[in-house]
């Protein structure tokens, strides 16, 4: 029995059926050139793909710059044109491409008029903020399953894509977003609606004033660590709102310990992130990252005893912020089904899982910025003055000593640190979660700030103990990192020696 390649409907009309077969025959040609090329050559595809992106970027800045710096300025001679009027017509902007050594201008100078506008610029950066927030949670949800299956001596997702499995996650997205979008009869239907937004929304606007280096960030607030705080709160009564309109005992429970957390972790979270403000003497996180371009040993974590006991307070305050593991008793499948995502499905229950992980970049890249040295590598920034600001000595600079992919990359290690400890530590009681705060953590965090500030008012920076201290701190540091590559080393030298089903490729490319 022959199968018909195109679907036809019953009294569907004819005209209707060559566009189907056109449709058809194109996916069919398509799914035949890109799946062996996909298959085979993943892993080179998304290398290329992160350096386009970082590429893309580079290039828009040197655009905005172009457009202040040779076309604004030389016209104007004056500061940068608003939005109220004296902007450039579309001649100046020729007759400044020619200056500029443009030879062909016609279709130049139209693409060049809307950049002026500051409206445009955040248009742009929005749109490249709103792709990254959507990338980097499809990723870490990739990561964290081939992490899950490595740590449980499995290989994790291997079929879609074939390569490691790396298209499950856009799989598993297309098939939420085909899920019926159910809402209980008892829920209460506006609040039961609007909480996946609630939590996304906050979240995202997080990433206004997080900055991924001294020029890349949206808006350069001089409180943009209490705006990140404040969403990062928001965030949270969404979920205790998802709870609350399920109208479900399950739900309920889960929004009840939520609760729990908001009031007690945020506390010393906060108080934590008050010793890196104390020791810069600034709330702008540009600010604070700055200060931190001298080389690993002027990262903040290695300032004094103190602000390295911050910095593992505000990261074990985080976990239970973004409801992980071994604080996520919001969800605790174990007892109460799924917690609050209990009654949620199809889009609105993906929205929370994108939420959480696009959190999790959030926290992690505020440690990288407060501790970790921010954008800067672990080689003075001082360094790279010699290359110039020439666009390859630019590109040069941003890679090895400061720039946005190194903030990237330190926050991608902390959210790998996040899903090491989520399948490695088990969940713990709720009444374990409030002792270790308010017992623990709260006291620890308050003598922590009350030493730090006598620490910063006997020993400054420049004094003889303080740098005694600050070496010492940075090579054990150094040590730490350095004995944790060797271990690394060897097991993957080793992989194949090693028991257990690892040792056996169960499918190719595991």
């Amino acid at each position: 029995m022959t199968q018909m390649s195109v679907p036809w409907k019953p009294g569907e009309p004819v005209e209707y059926r060559g566009v189907k077969a056109l449709i058809v025959g194109l996916s069919k040609v398509v799914y035949a050139i890109g799946r062996p090329i996909l298959s085979r050559l993943a892993f080179p595809i998304f290398v290329c793909s992160v350096f386009g992106i970082a590429l893309l970027v580079f290039a828009t800045t040197l655009l905005f710059g172009f457009v202040d710096d040779r076309l604004i300025e030389t016209a104007t001679n004056g500061p940068e044109l608003g939005l109220a009027g004296g902007e450039l017509t579309v001649a100046e902007i020729a007759a400044g491409l020619e200056a500029a050594g443009v030879w062909w201008t016609g279709l130049l100078k139209y693409l060049f008029w809307p950049v002026q506008y500051a409206i445009v610029r955040d248009i742009i950066i929005s749109l490249g903020i709103f792709c990254f927030a959507l990338v980097t949670p499809a990723f870490a949800i990739w990561w964290e399953r081939k992490s899950a299956g490595r740590i449980q001596s499995r290989p994790g997702p291997m079929r879609v894509g074939n390569w490691h499995g790396w298209a499950q996650p856009p799989a598993d997205g297309i098939k939420l977003l085909q899920k019926e979008d159910l809402v209980p009869a008892d829920a209460d239907g506006p609040l039961f609606r609007i909480a996946p937004y609630l939590v996304y929304i906050p979240v995202m606007a997080a990433f206004a004033t997080l900055p991924f280096g001294s020029y890349w960030v949206f808006r350069n607030l001089d409180v943009g660590l209490l705006l990140i705080l404040a969403m990062l709160g928001i965030e949270v009564i969404g979920v205790v709102v998802a709870g609350w309109a399920s109208h479900s005992k399950w739900a309920i429970y889960g929004a009840m310990r939520e609760a729990c957390h908001m009031v007690s972790y945020e506390i010393p979270m906060g108080m934590a992130l008050l010793i890196p403000v104390m020791c810069v003497g600034s709330l702008s996180l540009v600010d604070i990252g700055g200060a931190q371009d001298g080389g690993w040993h002027t990262w903040l974590v290695f300032r004094n005893p103190f602000t390295f006991g911050a910095a593992l307070i505000y990261f074990i305050a985080s976990l239970a912020s973004c409801k992980r593991a071994p604080f996520d008793l919001p969800e605790g499948e174990s007892e109460l089904v799924a917690g609050f995502l209990t009654e949620y499905s199809g889009f609105r229950w993906a929205l929370f899982f994108f939420a959480e992980y696009t959190a999790m970049f959030v926290v992690a890249g505020l440690m990288v910025v407060l501790f970790l040295g921010g954008w800067h590598s672990p080689l003075p920034a001082s360094w790279g003055a010699q290359l110039g600001d020439g666009v390859i000595g630019r590109a040069i600079k941003g890679l090895i000593f400061s720039g946005p992919a190194l903030f990237i990359i330190k926050g991608y290690l902390m959210i790998f640190v996040q899903i090491w400890i989520r399948w490695t530590l088990p969940r713990i009681r709720i009444d374990q979660v409030l002792y270790a705060c308010v017992q623990v953590m709260l006291p620890v965090v308050m003598v922590l700030l009350l030493c730090n500030t006598v620490w910063e008012l006997f020993f400054p920076p420049d004094s003889i103990v303080a740098i005694v201290f600050n070496v010492i701190m940075a090579l054990i540091g150094a040590v730490v990192v350095v004995s944790f590559l060797v271990v690394m080393a060897r097991g993957f030298i080793n992989r194949r020696r090693e028991v257990g089903y690892l040792a056996v490729d169960l499918m190719p490319g595991g």
